[in-house]
């Protein structure tokens, strides 16, 4: 997750990928947007909270669709969405 220190959906956001986490549904790192401008860059990222999706250790290459919505673009989801949306993102990965 890119985030920054002063960003309250990001602190809101952050329990339930370490629920995640947690029971081994995913891996998270989380990344301060202010430590990290090459990785801000290559990934186009203009807002936080902002999740990079990874398999097999290369960035996810295709969107991921919800309910006809795109919510993964190309690897990276923008904004704070509830736990059931991220597994139904797990899920499709």
């Amino acid at each position: 997750m890119i985030c920054s220190k002063w960003c309250t959906s990001c602190k809101l956001f952050a329990p339930i990928l370490e629920k995640l986490r947690d029971n081994g549904s995913i891996m998270f790192k989380e990344i301060d947007i202010n430590e990290s401008s090459n990785l801000i860059q290559e990934f186009n990222i203009r807002a936080v909270p902002a999740l990079l999706f990874f398999k097999n250790g290369k960035p996810l290459d295709k969107n991921i669709k919800i309910n006809g919505e795109i919510f993964v673009n190309k690897g990276v989801m923008i904004g704070t969405f509830g736990e059931e949306i991220l597994k139904e993102i797990i899920k499709k990965i």
